[in-house]
């Protein structure tokens, strides 16, 4: 983040967007940029040093000159690119359920079922995960393997099907994708 805050920094100076703009056209040497600006070579040099030493203009020998060239990698990017963090963003909503799969579940059992509705919709979803997608299963083995999590696998079976996790027909029970 820092480099990116001293390029952006680099970027707000008005000598530097002219060089920038000269650059833009054709590669250039010193003097020919300062004949442009009608600044002296070492005003030039100056600036032209700072910009390559954060990668925004590369330099190469011609001769007795130095060309300077713009890195069109770094203007070639989109601007969100500049100012978004490097380190992972943090998902809010999955951190969020983490949350509340660590307070409501101990041991690999749920502790108790909560009463507000997105947090229950969570619970489901984690428990809900050891049904198989395109399985038809009994009741029995519904029941058996909610009872693994919690005591009322009758409460939690109903709200599955309630929150359009699973569907039943006639004693039969499918997770829904």
């Amino acid at each position: 983040m820092k480099e990116k805050l001293e390029l952006l920094k680099l970027l707000a100076d008005e000598t530097r967007l002219e060089i920038l703009n000269i650059l833009l056209k054709e590669d250039s040497y010193v003097e020919k940029i300062a004949c442009e600006l009608s600044l002296t070579p070492a005003t030039i040099c100056y600036h032209l040093k700072k910009m390559e030493s954060a990668g925004v203009v590369n330099c190469s020998r011609s001769q007795f000159y130095i060309i300077y060239s713009l890195n069109r990698e770094i203007f070639d990017k989109p601007l969100f690119e500049l100012i978004k963090k490097d380190e992972e963003i943090v998902d809010t909503e999955e951190k969020y359920k983490k949350e509340v799969i660590s307070h409501f579940f101990k041991y690999g059992r749920l502790t108790q079922i909560p009463t507000q509705r997105k947090k229950r919709e969570i619970v489901l979803a984690e428990i809900l995960e050891q049904f198989v997608f395109d399985r038809e299963y009994q009741e029995k083995e519904v029941n058996e393997i909610i009872l693994r999590y919690h005591e009322d696998f009758c409460t939690i079976r109903r709200e599955m099907i309630a929150f359009g996790m699973m569907t039943r027909d006639h004693e039969i029970y499918k997770r829904v994708k």
